[in-house]
């Protein structure tokens, strides 16, 4: 009974770290590379103070009086309605905290997309094939390539909120750790889901033409048709089914009610992020088992 304990033991060691090491390797292709590092860090900074700033409603509704033909309606009138049509739209007064939270899983969702790419290049290159040669399980092949986006792709999203921090982004008076874990888990998600995703695709991709297609296929849908921008209740009665079974609508919703006290059911946002994530995977290893042969 001992050795047979002891047995699986080392089983589960082997695996854990041929997981790790798989893993590792994948990293090590984005911290060892000195151009891609600062790029991956450059690009987050550039959409945030950019895009982000570009697209500051409150700027819309400040400024000067507004004169009508026999009356004049004084700014601090005018202020005041656009703070209350902010807050009944949007569920605060402060679009740019509202954009830049949307941010984060935007930057989550093109970092998760570039897991595929990973996995045509290795195929690619030849690697694969050597990896197929070894001991270790093929759905770790896939489970490492999906914990390394995730990586990535939270400490983009670090700097993202550190940037949007800088630039003027607030949080919900109150805001402790667990709200800041809270965020992060649901960003987690939302990657792992993603990144299984993208490399389910890649499996069967012929070529980095066909994949690269297939991600930017994706990319702007999965973006405009979430609330990245604006709440599902401002878009159009077609959309909003769309918008409701998108993942990037949960994960912005955990991150605005954890970040920014936006009121949302986070047991709905967390259930289905758990979920997406977990049959994602699930079904990314069993294609692993059937397609991925030495």
């Amino acid at each position: 009974m001992v050795e047979e304990i002891q047995k699986r033991e080392r089983v589960n060691s082997s695996v854990a770290h041929g997981l790790w090491t798989l893993t590792n390797r994948e990293l090590k292709k984005w911290y060892k590379a000195p151009v891609v590092l600062l790029l991956s860090i450059i690009q987050p900074i550039f959409w945030i103070a950019l895009f982000g700033k570009a697209m500051n409603l409150q700027s819309l509704f400040s400024g000067t009086s507004l004169a009508i033909p026999g009356l004049t309606i004084p700014k601090s009138v005018i202020d005041q309605i656009g703070t209350e049509i902010l807050k009944q739209t949007f569920g605060t007064t402060d679009y740019f905290s509202y954009l830049a939270a949307g941010m984060l899983s935007f930057i989550v969702l093109f970092t998760s997309m570039q897991s595929g790419m990973s996995m045509v290049w290795d195929r690619r290159l030849g690697v694969l094939d050597r990896l197929l040669t070894t001991p270790v399980p093929r759905g770790n092949i896939i489970i490492s390539k999906v914990l390394s986006s995730v990586i990535r792709s939270l400490v983009q999203a670090t700097i993202v909120l550190a940037v949007g921090v800088l630039l003027g982004m607030s949080f919900y008076p109150g805001i402790n750790a667990m709200d800041f874990l809270g965020a992060y888990a649901g960003l987690f998600l939302m990657s792992f889901g993603l990144s299984s995703l993208f490399l389910m695709l890649a499996i069967r991709a012929s070529s980095w033409q066909s994949q690269m297609a297939i991600m930017n296929l994706l990319n702007l849908p999965l973006l405009f048709t979430s609330n990245a921008f604006y709440p599902i209740k401002s878009m159009p009665f077609w959309l909003k089914p769309v918008a409701e079974v998108n993942p990037l609508t949960y994960s912005n919703a955990v991150v605005r009610g954890m970040l920014l006290g936006i009121n949302t059911n986070l047991v709905l946002d967390f259930t289905y992020l758990v979920l997406f994530a977990v049959i994602l995977s699930g079904i990314g290893i069993v294609l692993s088992w059937r397609y991925l042969s030495s």
